[in-house]
């Protein structure tokens, strides 16, 4: 997911940070198991890999 963010960000301008969801008790029961998880804020944009539509139309609403 890393990768393809990184590839995102030729396109958009924005960044990311990676969290460890297993160190952070409050994450581990809010995402479980689908990790890696892409989230902003509350809001979760998707799991286990990188939704490219979901995230591009998410980061339309910025420009």
């Amino acid at each position: 997911m890393i990768a393809a963010l990184q590839q995102l960000q030729g396109h958009f301008r924005f960044e990311f940070a990676v969290v460890d969801v297993d160190s952070e008790p409050e994450l581990e029961r809010r995402y479980g198991a689908r990790v890696p998880v892409l989230a902003h804020g509350e809001r979760e944009l998707c799991h286990y890999a990188l939704d490219r539509a979901a995230v591009t139309a998410y980061l339309s609403k910025f420009r």
